[in-house]
């Protein structure tokens, strides 16, 4: 499914990199948005950007916000105003959105993740949210989704269980004259209900005292905490009364106890506990109203005292019988008998773990028992048609994942991921939806993933399709390759060219250990399947590189999706954040810019924690960047990126140096006009400032070399040009052109735009010297030659030159006789045995060079002739060799 491109690691900055240009680019880093926060209630933990009815916020997540014993935690909303120390302001999200499920809110640690959701909204997730029940405590985890408003509109709690304790209890009592003492009844209540849990979520307990009649003591709503129950069963006194009529108050609990007037939950395991001491005198009554109590599925616990029996010595068979006839079947798990009142105590702990094995319908038929701790909300991912949810601790923290959408909810067994994830392998905690996201292949599939960070203790990640009966084929599998590495706890699918179809997958490693055994930590990143093999990409290797990715929508507005990662350990904690950019359907692998935590505040800790990346919040057209820290959340603004085109022009197209038609400091001079012109294009920004730098080869002012500095204030999509005079001296050398090189740069480089990357800052031209060849500017010369020795007129061969006469001059003209030549050279071949002498000039201008004779080999002497003029040589033998080339002057 996904392969890997290459291997490669990339270092921060080659030798030859200036800081700037490696650290910098397009992310402003001088004017950040820093917002505080409690930092003991890690605040930061989680950040997303928010923009509702045209007003734009950053939330921010603070799960551990509370007081230490209760880390309810929480949103907070950061408005980004014009005003640089805007506040943010605690939602109380928890109070309004999650008050209604459970009461129990207590360390459920709200905001560890915030995820948008589409059309509109979010979902502020509790992982550590838990259940209480009975003795134990589920963290099952909860979400709420929460409109663009911040109003919650519902919660989400796929794995919350009823708790097999969630039952609605009425004691029957019997309180007829019988009953003695009646203190050790009310010992018995106290001690029993002082073992049930009560509350909304679990048990609820009413109270029906007869004799005669029958009163309800209270009802099941009335009270909500076992506290408040046993002290109200200190208060009941003995109703008294000459008759037991227990038929017609198990009728009475039956029809009325257990209405939802009078608090009865729907789906509440039913369950009423008889007391009596003696015969019912309306036995007859007593099949009907049994069946009453079946039809509502009421179970029945029936406990026999025998202590009026017993103090009167009279046989309880018949008692007993009718007792066993009230208590649901089987007797031996729902009758009790004791001796007396007093005895009642003996049997709490027996008829309170009786009672708390029962399971409720709503738990009789679950398919698994193994998702009190699956944590929803610990990871979660956006989809079209619902949201799919890591259960990290699932099935005894092997994992697993949930989609909640518009087909339902759709949760896979735990056999369904048997092929990647042996069942034989018990208690390996590979924490299964650690992370989840989902990738769309080329033929438009949706395919899902997850990582398990604890595999085997390398990490795993597998893609995954799921259908709708809860189906899983597994797609790929991609392992870890280093033990404790943490493979796969991040993981993020990149659209990069923005078709819809996912182009890369990253896995972060963030636990990796470099040289040295250094935790530094590593990015993976997986392509679709274009190429043959798969083979693992390392990005860039720090301190917990990867703990954090996000998508970008486009930072440097080339059309591709960008990437963020978060090395919150950088720096000794401090933190930093790196930014790619993507390129075709690929991302580039050596970072545009790394944006470190002191380079931002100086007071920053583990910067890069968290990130957000998808909306404008400054108004500015560009996206923004929402960095989580502890205690802080930043926001660091884009800047527009500017394509500069520069063109160079002159006036005339040609230097003429004979027609100096120009005078500067009493001096004939060659004018010259160097026209620039700057053309900008940006998205916003209208103006920017350009400076303009010129340097020649040639004579200026008496110069080698001459800058010009230009302020140029450009204005989007018009084209400004801007003249510089120039005046040209006299130069040896008019066959080179005179180069020009112009430099731009942008003035504001702290908060204004910044130039396109790669795009020419430098342009070159040059100006060729005017060569006065007629219209068509083409030199046709007539060069004539001649040359005369002074020993020419011997006609002997081979020349003798003796002593004393040791000297042979040669005399050389040459003559062009139409258009100007340029570069015309003059070679000259003689042997070695002459030496080259000396050079003299006659009367008519012409040189004169002198050669000795030595064991030379043959010279060459070559010069320019200026236009229409004549150039003479003469040569003498005798001296040393000085020279092999020699240029007129």
């Amino acid at each position: 499914m996904f392969c890997c491109l290459f291997c490669h690691q990339c270092f921060k900055c080659s030798l030859s990199c200036l800081p700037e240009l490696c650290q910098c680019f397009n992310i402003d880093v001088k004017h950040p948005r820093i917002f505080t926060g409690p930092e003991d209630a890690l605040f930061g933990f989680s950040v997303l950007q928010h923009e509702a009815d045209g007003e734009k916020s950053m939330l921010v997540g603070a799960p551990w916000d509370g007081p230490p014993n209760n880390r309810k935690g929480d949103v907070y909303k950061c408005s980004v105003g014009r005003e640089k120390n805007s506040s943010c302001n605690k939602v109380n999200l928890g109070e309004t959105a999650l008050q209604n499920v459970s009461k129990n809110l207590r360390n459920s640690h709200l905001g560890m993740t915030l995820t948008p959701t589409s059309p509109d909204g979010f979902l502020a997730c509790a992982p550590l949210w838990s259940q209480e029940c009975g003795t134990s405590m589920f963290s099952t985890g909860i979400c709420a989704s929460v409109s663009d408003d911040l109003e919650p509109r519902e919660t989400i709690a796929p794995t919350a269980q009823r708790c097999s304790t969630y039952m609605d209890i009425v004691i029957v009592l019997d309180g007829s004259n019988s009953i003695y003492p009646w203190y050790e009844v009310q010992n018995f209540l106290s001690n029993i209900l002082s073992k049930f849990h009560i509350s909304s979520d679990q048990m609820q307990v009413g109270i029906l005292q007869y004799g005669e009649v029958a009163i309800h003591e209270w009802s099941l709503k009335d009270y909500q905490t076992t506290q408040e129950v046993v002290e109200a069963a200190k208060n009941i006194s003995r109703q008294e009364g000459r008759e037991t009529r227990t038929a017609y108050a198990i009728e009475t609990a039956c029809t009325e106890a257990f209405s939802p007037e009078r608090g009865a939950r729907e789906g509440a395991t039913k369950v009423m506990i008889v007391v009596t001491d003696g015969e019912s005198h309306d036995g007859d009554e007593l099949e009907g109203a049994l069946e009453k109590c079946k039809e509502r599925n009421i179970t029945r616990y029936a406990i026999a005292v025998l202590g009026h029996y017993i103090r009167r010595q009279q046989d309880p068979e018949t008692f007993i019988k009718e007792i066993k006839f009230i208590a649901s079947d089987p007797d031996d798990k729902y009758f009790f008998n004791v001796t007396d009142e007093a005895a009642l105590n003996d049997i709490v702990d027996a008829l309170g773990d009786r009672i708390f094995t029962l399971e409720g319908d709503s738990v009789k038929n679950r398919n698994s028992f193994h998702m009190e701790m699956s944590q929803i909300g610990f990871s979660t991912h956006t989809l079209d048609d619902g949201i799919l949810f890591g259960m990290v601790g699932a099935y005894d923290w092997d994992g697993g994942v949930l989609k909640e959408g518009t087909n339902g909810r759709i949760v896979p067994s735990r056999e369904a991921f048997e092929s990647e994830f042996p069942l034989e392998l018990k208690n390996h905690a590979a924490y299964l939806g650690y992370t989840v996201t989902s990738v769309v292949t080329g033929d438009w599939k949706r395919v899902y993933v997850a990582g398990a960070p604890r595999f085997k203790h390398k990490g795993k990640v597998i893609l995954f399709e799921l259908s709708d009966e809860g189906d899983v084929n597994i797609v790929q599998a991609l392992n870890g390759e280093q033990i404790g590495s943490y493979f796969g706890s991040e993981v993020c699918g990149l659209d990069i060219d923005q078709d819809d179809i996912t182009d890369v997958l990253l896995v972060a490693a963030p636990m990796y250990l470099g040289s040295g055994n250094k935790e530094a930590g590593r990015v993976y990143i997986y392509t679709l399947n274009r190429v043959g093999q798969q083979h693992p990409v390392l990005l860039l290797q720090d301190l917990l590189f990867g703990y954090a990715l996000a998508p970008t929508p486009d930072l440097n507005h080339d059309g591709f999706t960008d990437l963020l990662v978060g090395a919150p350990l950088e720096d000794e904690h401090r933190g930093a954040i790196y930014v790619y950019h993507g390129d075709g359907i690929y991302v580039i692998h050596n970072y545009k810019q790394r944006i470190a935590a002191s380079s931002v505040s100086p007071s920053l800790q583990y910067f890069g924690r968290s990130l957000s990346a998808r909306l404008d919040l400054d108004g500015d057209d560009l996206i923004d960047l929402a960095v989580g820290a502890q205690g802080s959340a930043v926001l660091l603004s884009s800047r527009s990126i500017v394509q500069i085109n520069v063109s160079l022009s002159f006036q005339p197209h040609s230097i003429n140096v004979i027609q100096k038609t120009c005078h500067r400091g009493g001096r004939e001079s060659a004018c010259l006009n160097a026209t620039a012109c700057f053309t900008a294009f940006w998205l916003k920004h209208l103006y920017i400032y350009i400076y303009f730098i010129h340097i020649s080869r040639a004579l200026f002012d008496d110069s080698s070399h001459r800058q010009t500095q230009l302020a140029v204030r450009a204005q989007t999509g018009k084209t400004l040009c801007y003249k510089l005079p120039f005046h040209v001296y006299d130069t040896a050398d008019y066959i080179r052109p005179i180069s020009f090189s112009l430099w731009f740069k942008i003035n504001n480089t702290e908060s204004g735009p910044v130039l396109d990357e790669g795009w020419p800052t430098t342009i070159n031209k040059s100006i060729p010297f005017f060569k006065d060849c007629g219209e068509d500017d083409v030199c046709t010369t007539d060069l004539v030659l001649q040359a005369h020795m002074d020993i020419s007129g011997t006609r002997q061969k081979p020349y003798v030159i003796r002593s004393p006469r040791r000297r042979l001059a040669v005399e050389v003209q040459l003559q062009n006789r139409l258009e100007n030549a340029y570069n015309t050279s003059l070679t000259l071949n003689y042997s070695r045995n002459l030496h080259f002498s000396s050079i003299s000039i006659r009367v008519n201008t012409a040189h004169v060079l002198l050669l000795h004779e030595g064991p030379c080999n043959h010279k060459h002497l070559s010069t320019c002739t200026d236009p229409l003029f004549l150039r003479v040589f003469s040569f003498i033998v005798g001296g040393c060799p000085l020279q092999d080339r020699v240029h007129s002057s």
